[in-house]
């Protein structure tokens, strides 16, 4: 199988099957795969242009009932380091967001027992109130599959009572491998595949934004790796429309640094080469995700550059504040002029977007 066979399956809009992506992937030399990820990308995007975004990632409580293999960060409702943010730790940090020039919180929740669907609706209503420029990039089909079966609500009613207060775009946490079997072994306490597909299609009837997601380089397959892929595809050519959908994927190799999973089983690091190989093929079996974000924050800016040139359009944000991947071994960080330069002296021109992917003068 060679690069044209790909752009030419591209061309006539037919989509690479599971068998074919396999063969691809294991077969196929990486300069070739990149060649043909990055004919694809250019077919898409302005060739010139990589964008990045600038928003504050802020957990709402590190109180999660889960307790996933991979998680540094969640605590027991017990633990003495227990804590949800509280209304005067927002103001703070939304207002150093918008002074570095930004506008947009992806509010991370995780499963804390005590948050119900209230204290959603009166912290985004609060939120809203105060900060009516602040966009909400806020939960994920988790959080939403833990809400409908806590409150009784179909996945439709919780995200239109969530819409009504202030949400803004649905992020695509918690998919790690979107297999059963994975996710059994690795967060058993976490939505199913099923769930986590279909509150996504439920997310794109009501014309919400969403991403998706994959976290990979742990007990998964290759095989488990491509069907992740085309689950994604497939929910995305189910949406409506005039509905947006997935405007974005993004995949990470996971961090296991002093997390339970590292302590049980002997997993080796994703190479830079595994991981651009990963995601070129993420850019060839999802031709209707328009964007393909490189994530600076655990291969290195190094990778990241290289990524742009498999693939790739976006560089993500500058993330002010992260802390669950950095709480298992991501260390890398960036400015925003940074950014800009890293994605200049990779041969692009920079551009600030929204979470639309609309380009934005610098606020």
């Amino acid at each position: 199988m060679t690069s044209q066979y790909i752009i030419n399956k591209y061309n006539n809009k037919v989509y690479i099957s599971l068998k074919e992506g396999l063969d691809i992937y294991k077969n196929m030399p990486l300069t070739d795969l990149m060649f043909a990820a990055n004919e694809i990308r250019e077919s898409l995007h302005n060739k010139k242009i990589v964008t990045w975004q600038i928003d504050r990632n802020v957990n709402i409580s590190n109180i999660c009932f889960v307790q996933c293999e991979f998680c540094n960060f969640c605590r027991k409702k017990d633990s003495t380091d227990a804590h949800t943010t509280s209304i005067e730790e927002y103001r703070i940090k939304i207002k150093e967001l918008f002074e570095l020039g930004g506008d947009q919180l992806l509010l991370q929740g995780g499963m804390n027992p005590a948050l119900g669907l209230n204290f959603y609706v009166a912290l985004f209503k609060t939120l809203k109130q105060e900060f009516p420029k602040l966009k909400l990039h806020a939960l994920g089909p988790p959080e939403i599959a833990y809400l409908a079966k806590k409150e009784k609500l179909t996945y439709l009613q919780v995200l239109e009572t969530l819409i009504n207060v202030g949400l803004d775009s649905l992020p695509g946490a918690g998919a790690e491998i979107l297999n059963n079997r994975v996710r059994t072994k690795l967060s058993k306490g976490k939505c199913s595949v099923e769930e986590w597909l279909n509150v996504m299609r439920a997310a794109h009837k009501m014309g919400l934004y969403t991403s998706a997601t994959m976290m990979f380089g742990h007990i998964e397959t290759i095989e488990e790796r491509l069907q992740h892929l085309i689950y994604i595809r497939d929910v995305q050519s189910e949406k409506p429309k005039n509905a947006p959908g997935f405007n974005a994927f993004i995949p990470w190799p996971v961090q296991l640094q002093d997390t339970k999973l590292q302590n049980k089983i002997s997993i080796q690091n994703v190479t830079g080469s595994e991981y651009l190989r990963l995601l070129a093929i993420s850019r060839i079996m999802l031709p209707n995700i328009p964007n393909i974000q490189a994530s600076w924050l655990t291969v290195g800016k190094n990778i990241a550059q290289i990524a742009l040139h498999a693939g790739a359009n976006d560089l993500g944000s500058i993330m002010i504040e992260e802390n669950v991947v950095s709480a298992a071994g991501a260390t890398f960080t960036i400015t925003a002029n940074e950014m800009k330069q890293l994605i200049i002296d990779a041969g692009f021109e920079p551009k600030q977007r929204n979470q639309k992917y609309q380009i934005v003068e610098s606020l």
